[in-house]
């Protein structure tokens, strides 16, 4: 036995009646709904910064108190956070293999990881 195919035409909603913004209200046809980023020179200019103390630290006066969280350590080679350091080499490592790749490392070019850093030693 043949089953007929009945032709409909499907009739969708235009709008979803569980969203509570629809978008075709939000953005009507044809505007753009690209998002508008500012420059830090238009942000100093709308926060007025001229009109803050000057002690006050912002984004115009860079002098602000020291941090009183101890800095994170970094891995020299991979740049994750480091929990260990080479006691030969004095360079920081993330985990089993960097350190063989430390180890690895002729002596001028663990002195050019430290001079990164700024910890630059002369090690015997």
């Amino acid at each position: 036995m043949e089953r007929e195919v009945i032709e409909a035409e499907l009739v969708l909603p235009t709008h979803m009646k569980f969203k509570k913004v629809q978008m075709y209200d939000k953005y009507p046809k044809g505007q753009s709904r690209s998002r508008h980023w500012k420059h830090l020179k238009q942000i100093l200019q709308a926060e007025n910064y001229q009109a803050f103390p000057p002690d006050e630290p912002n984004y115009v006066n860079i002098e602000s108190p020291p941090s009183m969280h101890p800095p994170k350590r970094i891995c020299d080679i991979t740049g994750y956070e480091a929990p260990y350091y080479d006691p030969r080499t004095n360079m920081r490592y993330a985990n089993t293999e960097v350190f063989k790749l430390i180890r690895a490392l002729p002596n001028d070019y663990v002195q050019r990881y430290l001079a990164l850093r700024n910890a630059a030693i002369v090690l015997k």
